[in-house]
């Protein structure tokens, strides 16, 4: 049986790509319905699947106030709102009136919110191949058998350390 096809399709195609190009992006799926973008699997956009209206749901910390102006946007279900999630269902709206680069901005704002600092740096271009080898320190022997030393003391417990837990020699009197 042949999907019916939406007339926002191509416009989840060209957003989902957009999502997907980005380090470390992948596709997740966690309920029927979602075809989800995550980074190193933290969901950073939902979107709808194929041949459905088109929907895209994406956590903006900064623009999310502008973005519950716009008509059809309402914050996300499930307390998601309250971080920031804002969801935008253009069932009604003309392909042409949807903008697109609008809703990249946002893919590309959700993504910084969810992603690792490594992600975001790869995003940027500052990681490089000499940054993601750390350098040796060169130090003293005898600085190395202090460190040893120190830290080869046991560690007392929280409770001994609040004062909360009595020694052994106090208990017994």
């Amino acid at each position: 049986m042949a999907k019916k096809k939406a007339a926002t399709d191509e416009i989840l195609v060209e957003i989902r790509d957009h999502g997907l190009a980005l380090p470390g992006a992948h596709l997740k799926s966690p309920w029927p319905g979602h075809k989800d973008l995550a980074v190193d699997d933290k969901t950073f956009a939902y979107l709808n699947v194929d041949g459905e209206p088109l929907y895209v749901g994406c956590k903006l910390p900064r623009s999310s106030a502008v973005a519950l102006m716009l008509p059809g946007a309402k914050p996300m279900e499930y307390g998601l709102g309250k971080s920031g999630w804002v969801g935008i269902q253009f069932a009604d709206t003309a392909v042409k009136d949807i903008d697109v680069d609008m809703l990249k901005q946002w893919i590309d704002e959700s993504y910084r919110a969810q992603a690792s600092k490594r992600r975001i740096k790869e995003l940027d271009g500052a990681a490089t191949a000499v940054d993601s080898v750390k350098p040796i320190k060169a130090t003293s022997s005898a600085g190395a058998a202090k460190r040893r030393s120190s830290s080869a003391r046991p560690r007392r417990s929280r409770a001994r350390r609040s004062g909360r837990c009595a020694p052994a020699a106090r208990r017994a009197a």
